[in-house]
């Protein structure tokens, strides 16, 4: 790997944004069937390094000096923490005067060295799908022994000590979490976590969204519930 993977660069709120893959490979502890990458391999529960991070960071280094963005996006093919050099890419990206929102499914952020790793960035990037321990281990097939209830409550653990910009990502499907019972623990996860930024999405892009789209009339209902969770 002589470069990580440049994903483009997009103005949002008046901020320059660089997102970048830092694996070359799918690496998650997730194996989740919607996955728009395709299968994981295994289902990674451990960091591990790549040959050419050293000089994949040094040509990302010049091209962050090249952009001059304001964020640095870590948006991965898969769980970006399990990359071994994490902590010296989110360091390089700092010292170069640029902030790091770090996308992350979120499972890991309770567990150190994650946890750790999540605290010394910017803004987080998490999110939340099943709400049953049933739609969780069918639809999102995590690593063995991972559990919906360890999952929520890594994210609140983590929570209570960020200091930096949780963004947290709300994903409707249809038969997963549509439904009004679920919506209502889709709410109380809002509640809970409290995040600066509430993103509520769904299943609109190919080959997914003929099975798993919510409905217009569905998906604006329950946003509306969403949004209000945070008030």
């Amino acid at each position: 790997m002589d470069q990580f993977e440049y994903k483009g660069v997009k103005t949002v709120d008046g901020k320059k944004v660089f997102k970048i893959n830092i694996l070359p490979e799918k690496r998650c502890n997730f194996d989740c069937v919607f996955c728009p990458i395709g299968r994981s391999p295994e289902k990674a529960c451990t960091p591990r390094s790549f040959e050419g991070t050293g000089r994949a960071m040094e040509a990302l280094a010049a091209e962050i000096r090249r952009i001059r963005p304001d964020v640095v996006f870590i948006n991965s093919k898969g769980e970006a923490l399990l990359h071994g050099e994490i902590r010296d890419i989110i360091r390089l990206i700092q010292s170069l005067g640029c902030s790091v929102r770090l996308l992350t499914n979120g499972y890991l952020l309770g567990r150190s060295p994650f946890r750790e790793t999540a605290l010394s960035c910017e803004e987080i990037f998490c999110e939340i799908k099943a709400v049953s321990e049933e739609s969780f281990q069918k639809m999102q097939r995590p690593a063995e022994g991972f559990t919906l209830r360890e999952y929520i409550e890594n994210m609140a653990a983590f929570r209570k000590d960020f200091r930096g910009k949780l963004i947290f990502e709300v994903t409707l499907i249809r038969g997963c979490n549509d439904d009004d019972a679920s919506v209502q623990k889709l709410c109380d996860v809002v509640r809970r976590l409290s995040p600066d930024v509430l993103r509520i999405a769904r299943m609109d892009e190919e080959p997914f969204c003929r099975r798993l789209n919510v409905t217009d009339a569905r998906f604006e209902e329950a946003s509306a519930l969403l949004r209000a969770a945070l008030i």
